[in-house]
């Protein structure tokens, strides 16, 4: 009860010291959390990164064989250069796709920190009702 009382007694200078300390506060919390966020977001992505370009370079290798098992192939019917042109074409239209998809898959990924935001978005308001 004596502590209650004593809390009503404070002076809005006191209230509002107290305000802004626990603002900043709040404010280096929510940095830390963006921080933490994105490193975890960061570190996510690049392993992913790592994975891709292993298994490409294993995809690769192997495309390398079909293609040249696909021009041997080939070119028991027609020229062994006709062959291999026709195979060359067909390889680099199917790489248009697959860049044009990974390009597009990039544009849409989304690498800002949504809970950090959401949050700052919540402590904009409390600290609005509580100067208001």
């Amino acid at each position: 009860m004596e502590q209650q009382i004593m809390k009503d007694e404070r002076s809005l200078g006191d209230l509002f010291s107290e305000l802004a300390s626990e603002t900043g506060t709040l404010v280096r919390q929510e940095v830390a959390l963006a921080q933490t966020e994105l490193t975890r977001t960061a570190t996510k992505a690049g392993k992913n990164v790592g994975y891709l370009v292993i298994g490409g370079a294993v995809a690769y290798a192997a495309l390398l064989a079909f293609i040249a098992a696909l021009i041997l192939a080939l070119s028991y019917m027609i020229p062994a250069w006709t062959a291999a042109l026709l195979v060359g074409i067909v390889v680099a239209i199917a790489a248009v796709i697959v860049i044009t998809s990974a390009l597009n898959a990039l544009k849409n990924t989304n690498l800002a920190p949504r809970q950090t935001v959401e949050t700052i978005k919540e402590d904009a308001k409390w600290l609005k009702d509580q100067v208001s």
